[in-house]
C-alpha cells in the first residue's frame, strides 16, 4: 500500500464514524478508552514509564504529526527515549487531556464491535513556567486478541495555549490512582469549599494492606492541630473568657524559664503569631531544653512549644484538658464527631491512613493519650471541611476577634504573613487566603480559603512526599489563584 493509500485510508477512518453515536460519558466503553488515554499518557508518557508504551501501542501503530510527519511505532518509541525522554529525571513536559473537548465513537464490523475512534484536545506544558501548546489528536483504538491497543494516532493544529491549565482529571478516578502511583503517595484525601460550603469530599488510594481508602478515612493532619487549638482560645477570647494580651505567665510558668524574665512578656497574641521567642522544639537545643532564642514579640519563629506553653496555660486556668474544651467548644458544636488529638484505637485502627516515607516504607503510628496543641491531630477530610467553613464564616468569633485572627501580625515573607494561628497570603487587588499546613513524618496536609469568593481546598495525604501534589492541585480548583500562590510561596 502506498503512503498516499494509506494516509487516505487513515483520514476516512477518523472523520467517518458518524454512523455509529457519539458514547455518553457514563458509557463502559467511553470510561475504557480514557482509562487507557491515562495509562499512555498519564502514567507513560508523563513518566517516561515506557513499558506502557510498548503494552498499548500496537505493533501496526501509524503515528502522524503535523509537524514531524508519520512514524510507526518503532520510530515513534526512538523518539520519546532519545527526545522528551532522554534524562527523565530532568524532564518537565506533560501531556494534559482536555477531557471536556474528548468524544469516543465505536466502530463495528458485521454488529461485532473490534474498535473505536477517540477525539479531542490536549496541553503539552511546563510546569516551570514555559508557554504550553495545545493540539487536536484524533486515536483510533483497535481491539487485539481481546486487548485494546492504539493503532492510529495523528495529532495536529498545534499552537500556543493561553488559557487555564487543569494538570488532572480530578473527575476520572483511574488518572487520580494512577497519578498518586507515579508520584508514590499512597492516598489522598480533598476537600473543595465553594460558597461557603463544603461541596465535595473525594478520597483516593489505598490504606495499610492495599485496602480501599474509605470516604471517612481518618489522616494524622500533624500541625493542623494549632488551627484547632487557635479556634479554642478565640472561642474563649469571644466568650470574654480569655484576653490575647494578658501574660500567661499568670497561668502557666515552665519551670525551665522561670528564671529568664522574658516568659513575663509572653502573650497569646505571641504565640499564636509565632512571635514567642521558642524554638519549633525543645529537643532540637543542644541542651534539650526549653529557653528563649530572643525577645518575645519583636519576630517571627515558627514555635510548637509555643502553642504547648498555650495548651498548660488554658489547662490550668480552666481546670480541663485541652481535648475536653476542644470537645465543649468546637468539636460538639460543630459535629466533628471524627475528630480528636488523641488515638482512638476502636474508631481509627480500621480506617486510617498510616503514614509512609519516600521509599514507600510505613512509619509506626503515633498513638497520643495526651493532646499535643501543636502536632498529631487526627481528624477526616469531611470533618475538617465543616471546621474550615466555620473560620472561613466566622462563626463562633466575635467581629472584633475575627478582624485580629486576619489582620497580618508579622511578616513571614514579601506577600505573606501570619495573622493569630492562620498563614495570611496578599493575592492583591485586595484579596487574600488564610492557610496552615501539616508537615511530619507519614503526613503532608495543606489548606487555603479564599473570603473573597467563599472557597478554598483542603489536601490531605499520608506520605513524606505528599507536598508533589499540592501545586497542580492548587491550580486546578484555584486557577490563577492557586499560581498566585505557589508564586508568593517561591518568592516570587
Amino acid at each position: 500500500m502506498t503512503n498516499k493509500v494509506l494516509l487516505l485510508s487513515i483520514f476516512l477512518l477518523l472523520f467517518s464514524t458518524g454512523a455509529n453515536a457519539q458514547l455518553n460519558q457514563s458509557d463502559t466503553l467511553y470510561k475504557t478508552i480514557l482509562e487507557k488515554d491515562s495509562l499512555l499518557f498519564s502514567v507513560g508518557f508523563n513518566t517516561c514509564d515506557i513499558s506502557q508504551f510498548e503494552n498499548l501501542l500496537s505493533d501496526k501503530l501509524v503515528f502522524m504529526h503535523d509537524k514531524d510527519g508519520v512514524s510507526n511505532k518503532q520510530q515513534f518509541l526512538n523518539n520519546i527515549k532519545n527526545g522528551l525522554c532522554k534524562n527523565p529525571s530532568v524532564r518537565q513536559v506533560k501531556r494534559v487531556l482536555q477531557k471536556e473537548s474528548v468524544t469516543v465513537y465505536p466502530l463495528y464490523k458485521n454488529g461485532v464491535l473490534y474498535g473505536a475512534v477517540q477525539n479531542g484536545s490536549h496541553l503539552f506544558y511546563d510546569p516551570t513556567g514555559s508557554t504550553p501548546g495545545i493540539a487536536k489528536f484524533s486515536n483510533v483504538w483497535q481491539l487485539e486478541n481481546g486487548s485494546w491497543k492504539l493503532a492510529i494516532s495523528s495529532s495536529y493544529d498545534h499552537t500556543p495555549y493561553s488559557g487555564d491549565i487543569k494538570p488532572i482529571a480530578l473527575d476520572n478516578d483511574v488518572a487520580v490512582e494512577n497519578w498518586l502511583k507515579q508520584n508514590h503517595v499512597k492516598t489522598l484525601g480533598l476537600g473543595i469549599i465553594e460558597g461557603g460550603k463544603l461541596k465535595q469530599v473525594k478520597v483516593y488510594g489505598t490504606l495499610k494492606d492495599c485496602v480501599q481508602a474509605p470516604f471517612n478515612t481518618v489522616f494524622n493532619v500533624a500541625s493542623l492541630a494549632k488551627t484547632v487549638t487557635t479556634m479554642v482560645t478565640l472561642r474563649l477570647v469571644s466568650l470574654g473568657k480569655w484576653n490575647l494580651d494578658e501574660p500567661v505567665y499568670h497561668y502557666w510558668i515552665d519551670k525551665e524559664v522561670k528564671n529568664d524574665p522574658r516568659h513575663m512578656k509572653l502573650t497569646t497574641r505571641m504565640i499564636l503569631s509565632h512571635q514567642s521567642g521558642f524554638p519549633n522544639w525543645r529537643y532540637l537545643n543542644k541542651s534539650n531544653t526549653l529557653s528563649f532564642e530572643f525577645e518575645p514579640g519583636t519576630k517571627y519563629q515558627y514555635s510548637g512549644e509555643g502553642f504547648e506553653y498555650l495548651r498548660k496555660a488554658l489547662e490550668a486556668k480552666f481546670k480541663k484538658p485541652l481535648e475536653q474544651l476542644a470537645k465543649e467548644l468546637i468539636f460538639q458544636p460543630m459535629g466533628m464527631h471524627d475528630t480528636s488529638y488523641l488515638w482512638n484505637e476502636r474508631e481509627y485502627e480500621s480506617r486510617f491512613a498510616t503514614g509512609y516515607n519516600s521509599d514507600a516504607k510505613p512509619y509506626i503510628n503515633a498513638k497520643n493519650r495526651t493532646a499535643n496543641a501543636a502536632d498529631d491531630l487526627h481528624t477526616t477530610v469531611a470533618d475538617y471541611g465543616i471546621f474550615l467553613t466555620s473560620v472561613l464564616n466566622g462563626n463562633n468569633l466575635s467581629e472584633e476577634v475575627y478582624r485580629e485572627m486576619i489582620k497580618p501580625q508579622v511578616k513571614t515573607k514579601d506577600n505573606k504573613y501570619f495573622g493569630l494561628g492562620f498563614e495570611l497570603y496578599d493575592l492583591g487587588d485586595k484579596e487574600y487566603a488564610i492557610s496552615h499546613g501539616g508537615s511530619d513524618n507519614g503526613t503532608q496536609c495543606l489548606t487555603f480559603l479564599l473570603p473573597k469568593t467563599n472557597s478554598g481546598i483542603i489536601m490531605f495525604t499520608n506520605s513524606d512526599v505528599g507536598y508533589r501534589l499540592y501545586n497542580e492541585l492548587l491550580v486546578y480548583y484555584l486557577g490563577a489563584k492557586g499560581n498566585k500562590l505557589i508564586d508568593i510561596e517561591n518568592g516570587q
